[in-house]
């Protein structure tokens, strides 16, 4: 894996853009409009990819629809992270054979961090032939290249070198939201978890430049945007590789103090590099969620040491309880891994007492998957699926009650939410918190903030009035 970072100059876009008009040309040559559907499986940034996806595609010529039968380029944006949503993006892809089948002109690719293992690239060789093309991440910013390729001169395209780890500005992007947006400040990770791929497929950190990220997010806001998410494996490490003093609290108080009326919220942070100082600055500017998802995975010092996650049981609450003291309404949220290779029944009860004594308000809880490549697939794990599943069940049992007690307190108060949308006749709302409120009211308040009066609650929603 390459260590070196690579800004794509503006000539290189260029060239790109210059496919994205023969595409188009070839198209209305035909009298043909062609369609394009991009399936997205994983985390965020891989939905912020499909957007830049399906603005090369919007370039090319291709109008996006939200299937894959009929459409004349399908693209699969793939994740890596478990065992379970490999599977799954074969099965799918093993279907579009069917769509393929009944409209022979179809082109099939796949790409994102699936893409960037060579096991998968190779089994898609040999059993997928109706795939015409694969490309990694660090290719992702020549897909017009790729697809000129396969549609010119009809044979399979693999981009999945080693490339360094790039970054490029200026890609198109199609964005899913008109009220809320996905902002990658920073690609990779130097972290080398023991349990994870991310660094494998998606290569070393590299931040963008801070100006590059301010126009950006300057043009959302005007533009009306409501809310900025900031995207990175681990945005706490931001500005490291950067010649200029700048880390990633200089960066969210530079966005805070834009005007207008929205919310900064960012994800996800690594415990190792949460500072005070970022704590602070979140405190101090009210445009910055008071919202924090703050992965510990495991609440055993031992096994956290095992994972390589780079802080012990004590040093992580003891960052909670400053976050908590600096912002009192703190939302809080985390991962956790049940199952860890050499897992104990003790190491178990430890992450149930670290959640009992920060209590979060929602986990995002795994069995622990093996990813082939990494140290951990290679560890000894003597602990059965059952056991596995029987402290899975008590872990989610346990948030859940917690979840159910926290949401039962904002009964009766009064919070500021943005209205983002419709489910059924009712409204849907977020608070400064992330928290999803249901209500009643004229869907011509979707893209207002609105105090909403909380109603009633559950597990993992609430209902509210206007």
């Amino acid at each position: 894996m390459s260590k070196q970072t690579t800004a794509i100059p503006q000539s290189q876009l260029e060239a790109q853009f210059a496919y994205c008009d023969r595409i188009a040309a070839r198209w209305h040559s035909q009298g043909v409009s062609p369609a394009a559907y991009v399936e997205t499986y994983g985390c965020q940034q891989n939905e912020a990819d499909s957007e830049k996806l399906r603005g090369y595609l919007v370039q090319c010529g291709y109008t996006i629809v939200s299937q894959a039968e009929g459409a004349d380029v399908v693209v699969v944006n793939t994740c890596a992270i478990r065992d379970h949503a490999e599977q799954r993006v074969f099965g799918n892809l093993g279907a579009l054979t069917h769509t393929k089948r009944r409209h022979s002109g179809q082109k099939i690719f796949l790409c994102g961090c699936m893409a960037g293992e060579p096991t998968v690239t190779e089994r898609i060789r040999a059993s997928y032939p109706h795939v015409d093309g694969v490309f990694s991440t660090h290719h992702l910013w020549q897909f017009p290249e790729i697809l000129y390729r396969v549609l010119t001169q009809g044979k399979r395209q693999f981009f999945v070198e080693d490339e360094p780890g790039s970054i490029a500005e200026g890609i198109p992007q199609v964005r899913d939201s008109r009220l809320k947006a996905w902002v990658s400040i920073m690609y990779g990770c130097n972290n080398f978890c023991t349990y994870c791929i991310v660094p494998y497929v998606r290569g070393r950190e590299r931040s963008r430049r801070m100006e590059d990220i301010l126009a950006e997010c300057r043009e959302l806001i005007q533009g009306g945007i409501r809310e900025i998410t900031l995207l990175g494996q681990n945005v706490n490490s931001y500005g490291k590789d950067l010649p200029e003093d700048v880390d990633f609290a200089d960066l969210l108080a530079a966005i805070a103090q834009f005007p207008g009326d929205f919310l900064i919220r960012f994800m996800t942070s690594h415990p190792r590099d949460a500072s005070e100082k970022l704590f602070d600055t979140m405190a101090r500017y009210p445009k910055i969620a008071k919202q924090l998802h703050l992965p510990f995975q495991s609440g055993s010092s031992r096994i956290l040491k095992a994972m390589n996650r780079h802080y012990d049981r004590e040093t992580y609450l003891k960052k909670v309880a400053y976050a908590k003291e600096k912002m009192p309404d703190l939302v809080l949220t985390s991962d956790v891994i049940v199952g860890f290779p050499g897992e104990t029944e003790e190491d178990f009860r430890e992450t149930m007492s670290l959640i009992q004594q920060v209590r979060y308000d929602s986990l995002f809880t795994f069995i622990f998957s093996p990813r082939p490549g990494t140290p951990a697939a290679k560890m000894e794990d003597s602990t059965s699926k059952e056991e596995k599943n029987r402290r899975f069940d008590q872990l989610c049992a346990l948030q859940n009650r917690i979840s159910q007690e926290i949401h039962g307190d904002y009964v009766g108060r009064t919070l500021r939410c943005l209205i983002d949308g419709q489910d059924g006749q009712l409204l849907t709302a977020r608070t400064e918190g992330g928290r999803l409120v249901r209500l009643s009211g004229d869907p011509a308040l979707i893209g207002t903030y609105r105090d909403i009066t909380i109603t009633g609650a559950s597990t993992w929603s609430m209902t509210g009035a206007l």
